[in-house]
């Protein structure tokens, strides 16, 4: 029987998905943009006046979070800073962290490395 070695989820290094438009406004508040493409979308939108776009504007934390995704910090980096800006308000830090960055990765808005 061979052992099986699991990764570190804290090891993991988040990067953007290619191609995901994202702005930061003056407050710091982080928007995520979604191309809605493909057939039904097309639908949608002619039928029933969807969107083209999806906007989808990030909480305070997730604002400040986003920006660290660098394709080079791994999410124990990324914690390590949020700890020094958010203090106690980010605990339980890092369950939430990997919540957070399984969201991100369910949206297909991050990738790992």
């Amino acid at each position: 029987m061979k052992n099986k070695v699991k990764d570190n989820y804290l090891e993991k290094i988040p990067c953007h998905k290619e191609g995901l438009a994202w702005s930061k406004n003056n407050n710091g508040k982080v928007t995520i943009e979604i191309e809605n493409k493909g057939l039904f979308n097309r639908i949608f939108q002619l039928l029933l006046k969807k969107p083209k776009i999806t906007y989808i504007h990030l909480e305070e934390m997730g604002s400040f979070i986003w920006p660290l995704i660098d394709s080079k910090a791994n999410i124990l980096k990324i914690g390590e800073k949020v700890k020094a800006e958010f203090g106690e308000k980010a605990e339980p830090l890092y369950p939430r962290l990997v919540k957070y960055f399984e969201a991100l990765q369910n949206c297909k808005f991050i990738y790992f490395k």
